[in-house]
């Protein structure tokens, strides 16, 4: 029983004493997903301070409230950075970090979690193919609606052989995010900060 409580209490001691670490490696690694889509000499606000939180979509397939990251330089808006969910990939769901710059241009997209076929589907991450900078500089408008498919569908993006299902899901949850942005950006930016930055 002594030995329990020693060993309980040891491993309680150490957790307080690297939690700070941990979080302070956990937001280093935030930073950097989000840095991958918002380069960091961009923006000179704090990207982690200035969230705000918003409520369920449909267009962005979330089922809960998520964070928006906002991008700012000179007090100028740059782009903002939020969660989308492709429902439909071919092994499930695939999260999403979606980057859209103040004039509706996507900064970037980044495949987060997927459960994608290993040498298939995992094609759409970029550990795997240079495919999701695909989507750099798009728009709403380049390309128009008519091109938000994939080749197979008459759009402009590329499918996979053998897997055309997983790109067809991306391209649609990124268009749905980028409708999301044109719905919604006035709110997106203008809402204060969940956080204050300290003094």
């Amino acid at each position: 029983m002594l030995f329990a409580m020693s060993g309980a209490a040891l491993v309680g001691l150490t957790f307080i004493q690297t939690e700070d670490d941990i979080i302070y490696n956990e937001k280093l690694t935030l930073l950097k997903k989000l840095n991958n889509i918002i380069p960091a000499e961009s923006y000179d606000n704090d990207l982690l301070l200035d969230t705000i939180t918003i409520p369920p979509s449909i267009l962005l397939g979330t089922e809960e409230e998520s964070l928006v990251y906002r991008a700012r330089k000179n007090n100028q808006n740059v782009a903002t950075v939020y969660s989308s969910i492709a429902a439909n990939g071919y092994n499930g769901p695939i999260h999403l970090l979606v980057g859209v710059r103040a004039n509706g241009q996507l900064a970037g997209v980044r495949v987060v979690k997927h459960r994608e076929t290993p040498g298939l589907g995992d094609v759409v991450s970029i550990s795997h193919s240079n495919w999701i900078l695909g989507f750099d500089d798009k728009s709403l408008e380049q390309p128009d609606e008519r091109g938000w498919k994939v080749k197979r569908d008459g759009g402009v993006f590329d499918q996979f052989t053998g897997a055309t299902i997983t790109p067809r899901a991306v391209v649609k949850a990124v268009h749905n995010s980028l409708l999301y942005f044109k719905k919604n950006q006035n709110m997106l930016f203008s809402v204060q900060p969940d956080k204050v930055e300290k003094p």
